[in-house]
């Protein structure tokens, strides 16, 4: 027997290399899968008569492998049926079979049951009742697996099949985000994935629907057109999954970043100076996606229709053009959009006035679907049409729905075509996980979400700016247009603005929100930058944002679109603290803009004393306790530091202001998550690196320093931190983090150099161009360091290590990780950075500490 297994092994690797060569050769996908699944079959007969089983047993095929399609590395799934349950000597037999099956080098995934066993299993879990559909008779008892197949169609409610798989795949889909345009698909299980196509035919199977297209259309449920489109799909995906497991040597279904290259060039995609191969590889995956999802949408509406006819309702009229069924949208005239074009939008329009409608009937949106091919430029100039369009943006409900529903359907792209451009186009900045075109819509959700009570906990100062803003339909186009020029080359914010101002001035909005529209377009990405680069409590800075901004209106447009961009790039770019910045920006500027000039520097010192001294009375402490720790504090200290900050360090610090030990705070973010810590000691070697070192091995990344020196020569520090590990502990981490800071700095122990992390996948395929520059400031007694990298564990170590052995002093650290980006600013002076020569030389090194 062991022979007659090494023989069978060489037989399966040399016929999946000849399957393998021949579909090099032809391109042929279904001949592979079926080619294997017949190899499969031939090698697993042969196994089964060599070991003589008892004529009573079955064996068959379920799952994929039953449907006769398996790919390269796919599991093959197998039911040995038995009459009764199986008695010792029997039991010992299979467990050989089962030995033997990984002998030879298979995939199998195995079930023994009894028939009863089966509808059992199958009554209880949807999903063994699905692959148990697709069962296929291989060898053995041709009676005892026909009885099989009765009693399971004898058990099956098709109504009950189909109301269960609906609920599996919304799960499904939840799984995923209930999206199909992450950067890294799962080109099986994702929505619009091969599993949504599969969904379709186990349920027409349930039902008697038919197993192929052909025969969905034969049974009314699928047009003579949408089989086309479902066999294009279908074909794209089993090639793409097909050279996927090839490519990976084993099973992965998952697009990831690895791959994707590769198999971009294998489908004969090149590399321009604009876009990667991978990137048209990807943009024509989601659009397939987006097609996918379309066709499971209506299919299984109609479906559901065929299956419940109790459901069936009296069509109530809406208007001479629409209908509703039910609580959907109906067409009352197939050829509606074909002899009248505008009511393309109306269909739109329609579903967000009426608060009954929940969605459109399949015919419905396969009219739409189809229509996309009748808006062209005169669609486009016609002054209803474009007066329909802006009306979708006013409506006080289901904006984002139907914009959402507009894309999917290709009525977005076709009305605007630079939209239809960047429709599942990738962003490759490492901080955007979505589609252009879906973070664009994700971002008009935030905003839509700012006026909605339900979620004023979540956004309160969004909520209570977009209460004051008067025209928060202007905010919409806006986000329709920040991003529409992304992967034309050069700047999208200035494209983006060419494109909007044509769009607001062809369809006739007021000079005045004109002007506003272009204007967020164009500076979109100013406030972020603001916030997240420069000192906000640097008057000069505020000035210069203010003047920029010129008046409260569009100050309370830019933050909100700012707000609802930052949020809708990534869950994990926004983060408390980035919107504590955004905050302290808006409110520094709004008070700017209501002086109508630049408070004087002294002026701000002289409030935020005066607010801290209120802050110290609530302690009980006196009116001079403050006076021996300020004076050896200068100006800058108090301009970038707040009246609160000012108040705790001085309550920390007013009774030890010589002290020979280091002193070590820490609190809770009083204003957002994560830590505040102070660190106040006489200067020591190394001292950033040294805090540096320590807050990363504790699993902290620092988000916000301010480095000062008093005029006595103490280090007085203060930095706001994040826990990387998500650890909920940040109170209990409060005394650890005062213990051995400073057990450290009381010791001088040299730095220690945090433990090394890997890098993402999207950093390894997609790599950031390090920069680094050094620059001086206006008043030439200060250099400005400014970094950009891809972020890692130890980067802001080996930073501070660099600006140690070059005897830097370090004034202030503005630290921003956008996703996987790092961008540091460091205000630096001392040393020897006034010789070009030594500048040169520190910007050297560190370029080398940021390549990769």
């Amino acid at each position: 027997m062991i022979g007659n297994v090494a023989a069978l092994r060489a037989e399966v690797k040399e016929r999946q290399l000849k399957l393998q060569q021949e579909y090099e050769r032809t391109g042929d996908a279904c001949a592979l899968l079926r080619g294997r699944s017949a190899g499969v079959d031939e090698v697993l007969c042969k196994l089964w008569t060599s070991l003589d089983f008892p004529a009573t047993l079955a064996l068959a095929a379920v799952g994929g492998y039953g449907r006769g399609e398996l790919f390269p590395s796919s599991d093959i799934d197998l039911l040995i049926l038995l009459p009764q349950e199986a008695c010792p000597a029997l039991q010992e037999k299979l467990e050989t079979l089962i030995g033997h099956f990984w002998d030879i080098g298979l995939e199998i995934g195995h079930s023994v049951r009894t028939i009863q066993e089966c509808l059992e299993e199958a009554s209880n879990d949807i999903t063994v009742q699905t692959a148990l559909l697709e069962a296929r008779l291989l060898t053995g008892n041709e009676k005892l697996f026909a009885t099989f197949e009765k009693r399971l169609h004898g058990n099956l409610d098709p109504l009950l099949f189909f109301e269960a798989k609906k609920l599996e795949q919304q799960e499904r889909y939840l799984r995923f985000n209930e999206t199909p345009f992450s950067l890294e698909p799962n080109c099986k299980d994702s929505p619009g994935g091969q599993r949504d196509l599969q969904v379709i035919f186990w349920i027409a199977k349930a039902a008697g629907y038919g197993g192929t297209w052909h025969e969905l259309h034969q049974s009314g449920i699928l047009t003579h057109e949408g089989i086309t489109l479902a066999e294009s799909c279908e074909e794209f995906l089993r090639h793409l999954r097909i050279r996927l497991h090839l490519q990976a040597g084993r099973r992965e279904d998952r697009l990831l970043f690895d791959y994707q290259n590769t198999l971009a060039e294998r489908f004969g995609f090149v590399s321009t100076d604009a876009r990667r191969a991978s990137e048209q590889l990807m943009q024509v995956y989601y659009r397939n996606a987006k097609a996918v999802t379309l066709i499971n949408t209506i299919l299984l509406q109609n479906m559901g229709a065929a299956l419940s006819p109790e459901s069936e309702q009296v069509p109530q009229v809406l208007d001479e053009d629409f209908q509703s069924v039910g609580n959907l949208l109906d067409i009352r005239d197939e050829k509606l959009f074909e002899r009248k074009p505008s009511a393309i939008f109306d269909s739109f329009l329609a579903m967000q006035e009426s608060h009954e409608l929940h969605g459109m009937t399949a015919r419905t949106l396969r009219a739409l679907w189809r229509a996309s091919d009748r808006i062209g430029p005169e669609f486009r100039a016609d002054p209803a049409n474009q007066a329909a369009f802006i009306r979708l943006f006013t409506s006080p409900r289901g904006v984002v729905h139907e914009f959402r529903r507009m894309n999917q359907l290709d009525i977005l792209g076709a009305y605007l075509p630079n939209f239809g451009r960047i429709v599942g186009q990738m962003q490759h900045d490492l901080f955007h996980v979505y589609t252009v075109d879906q973070h664009i819509l994700q971002v008009m959700r935030n905003i839509r979400r700012f006026t909605m009570s339900e979620f004023a906990h979540e956004y309160p100062l969004c909520a209570r700016v977009m209460s004051e803003f008067d025209q928060p339909w202007l905010l919409y186009i806006a986000a329709l247009f920040h991003d529409i020029a992304k992967g034309r080359g050069g700047d999208h914010s200035e494209l983006g603005t060419a494109d909007a101002r044509v769009f607001c001035e062809e369809h006739r909005l007021s000079t005045q929100d004109t002007e506003l529209v272009v204007w967020l377009v164009r500076n979109h990405l100013v406030m972020s930058q603001v916030a997240q680069k420069e000192d906000l409590t640097d008057p000069e800075v505020i000035s210069n944002f203010s003047r920029l901004v010129g008046d409260l209106r569009h100050l309370q447009a830019l933050y909100l679109l700012t707000h609802a961009d930052i949020r809708g790039t990534s869950p994990k770019v926004w983060n408390q603290w980035k919107g504590k910045l955004l905050a302290d920006l808006f409110f520094q500027t709004q008070h700017y803009l209501e002086q109508k000039e630049a408070p004087a520097p002294h002026g701000i010192i002289a409030e935020r004393q005066a607010e801290a001294m209120r802050l110290l009375r609530f302690f009980a402490l006196s009116d001079t306790v403050h006076e021996r720790l300020w004076k050896q504090l200068d100006m800058v200290y108090f301009l970038r530091h707040s009246a609160e900050e000012i108040a705790w360090h001085t309550r920390s610090l007013h009774y030890r202001i010589f002290n020979n030990q280091p002193v070590v705070r820490a609190r809770l973010h009083q204003d957002g998550e994560g830590l505040q810590v102070m660190v106040y000691t006489q200067d020591q070697p190394d001292l950033f690196a040294r805090i540096v070192g320590f807050f990363a091995r504790a699993g902290y990344s620092i988000v916000d320093a301010k480095i000062h020196t008093t005029a006595h020569g103490y280090a007085l520090d203060s930095f706001v931190v994040l826990d990387i590990e998500k650890r909920d502990n940040n109170r209990e981490m409060v005394a650890y983090i005062e213990h051995e800071l400073e057990h450290r700095l009381v010791h001088q122990t040299p730095p220690e150099a945090p433990s090394a992390g890997r890098l993402s996948r999207q950093v390894k395929h997609f790599p950031i161009k390090p920069e680094a520059s050094i620059r001086g400031d206006e008043r030439g007694t200060h250099f400005i360091l400014s970094l950009i990298a891809a972020d890692r564990p130890g980067l802001l170590y080996a930073v501070a290590n660099i600006l140690a052995e070059h005897h830097a002093n370090l004034h202030t650290a503005k630290i921003t990780t956008l996703g996987e980006r790092a961008e540091d600013v460091f205000l630096i002076s001392g040393g020897d950075l006034n010789e070009s020569a030594s500048r040169i030389r520190l910007e050297t090194e560190l370029m080398d500490q940021l390549k990769i």
